[in-house]
């Protein structure tokens, strides 16, 4: 079996990446996890952005992130506009998934 043939590892179930970020705001805000890949001052990085804050602590937890820097930031829906609370894990260095 080559690389390519192997299932994905359990990891990468936890969260979902969208080639359109409306499309992973929407999934976001229904609760899934969100992987937003971006590069902040020359460093990738990414944001996994959630409105199911037990969902995030949960992952901290898996992946050894400590709560205390989860991030609140409530999101504009992008279909209706109505802002809901939502939290996101800073994702850099060796906490960033492949």
């Amino acid at each position: 079996m080559t690389r390519d043939d192997r299932p994905a590892p359990r990891e990468a179930a936890l969260y979902a990446e969208f080639v359109r970020r409306r499309d992973g705001m929407r999934h976001a805000m229904r609760g899934g996890l969100w992987l937003h890949r971006h590069v902040w001052k020359g460093t990738p990085m990414a944001h996994l952005v959630s409105t199911d804050r037990e969902a995030l602590l949960a992952y901290g937890r898996r992946v050894g992130l400590p709560a205390s820097r989860l991030q609140f930031k409530p999101l504009k829906h992008p279909d209706t506009g109505e802002r809901q609370d939502a939290w996101h894990w800073d994702l850099v260095g060796p906490f960033l998934p492949p």
